[in-house]
């Protein structure tokens, strides 16, 4: 969606609010595709003294394998976001500036790099989540495995038999 600015930045004092959702299902993150349910954004672009200003929440909700047990877990996340608009800007370029030059903001394209850009880079199920067992496999969130905790160094192992 293509959002016309032209009179946000003619007139001071001006507000234009925000409240848009985006497909992002089809964004391959790590082998899976996590975004499920659209991206929302909901906020305010508003002329003051003529800065014109984007002041969003952009929602997501990250459903994918926990890192640790595999346990397939959703996470509701959301972004703050603050942007100043202009039309061109001089010298280099920033991340809290949006150029527009013809007065067009493309709210896709915000949304779709804002969002992917922040993606979890670890997923968790709970924070204390502790994973599964290296040598049987169990998901050690629902009980011990039995294992045996003492592991020898095979390397080790022939001054392990001199013990016994």
């Amino acid at each position: 969606m293509v959002v016309d600015l032209k009179h946000i930045f003619v007139k001071d004092n001006s507000s234009l609010p925000l409240k848009y959702a985006l497909d992002l299902s089809h964004i391959d993150y790590m082998g899976e595709y996590p975004l499920k349910k659209p991206v929302e954004i909901a906020g305010e672009i508003t002329n003051k003294a003529s800065l014109v200003r984007l002041e969003a929440e952009i929602t997501f909700e990250f459903d994918a394998s926990c890192d640790r047990c595999g346990t397939r877990t959703a996470k509701r996340h959301t972004l703050k976001i603050s942007k100043s608009l202009a039309t061109s800007i001089e010298g280099e370029e920033s991340d809290t500036i949006i150029t527009v030059p013809d007065m067009k903001l493309n709210l896709d394209e915000l949304i779709y790099t804002e969002t992917v850009t922040n993606l979890p880079m670890k997923h968790l199920c709970d924070e204390n989540c502790k994973g599964i067992c290296s040598k049987c496999g169990k998901n050690l969130n629902e009980g011990e495995c039995g294992c045996s905790k003492k592991e020898i160094d095979p390397r080790l192992s022939a001054l392990a038999d001199l013990l016994k």
